[in-house]
């Protein structure tokens, strides 16, 4: 019977402090909010990738997961057909800012503008726990603009 007691005491105990830590930041799940635009960071290319830099970077979200975050960006290209999207993590910062360049390659030939919504490209990149410790914001840029996630 103690036992049960005991072990019911402590149940309810860990439950109460994890529902007290949900609008904490020492919760996991609340360190990056929403993004914001945010100034072009300007950082040492080294021309190894060919690809560009998307146009216009239209939202960016960080969805917790159990082994880090997911970063998830949606780019507008100027026309149809571009391909080969990869969020590329550039060195973190001494500040710690990690910038992600959303790169893409274009089209082959000469494709139609049409609607926002065809020209609309979705990326994303896994950051593990062990990657994400030093990092205290994310910014993922593009050629005309960037967007940030920050703890």
């Amino acid at each position: 019977m103690i036992r049960k007691t005991t072990a019911l005491c402590l149940s309810l105990g860990l439950v109460l402090t994890l529902a007290a830590c949900g609008g904490s930041r020492l919760n996991p799940f609340n360190w990056f909010g929403k993004s914001e635009p945010v100034e072009k960071v300007e950082i040492e290319e080294k021309q190894t990738d060919q690809r560009e830099r998307v146009a216009n970077v239209l939202n960016m979200n960080v969805e917790p997961v159990a082994s880090g975050v997911i970063v998830r960006a949606v780019g507008l290209t100027p026309n149809q057909g571009w391909w080969e999207a990869e969020l590329v993590p550039q060195p973190l910062t001494a500040d710690g800012i990690l910038v992600l360049d959303f790169r893409i390659s274009p089209p082959w030939d000469q494709t139609r503008v049409s609607t926002q919504r065809s020209r609309e490209v979705t990326v994303a990149l896994h950051l593990s726990n062990i990657k994400l410790a030093n990092v205290r914001q994310i910014i993922v840029q593009g050629a005309n603009d960037a967007r940030s996630a920050g703890r």
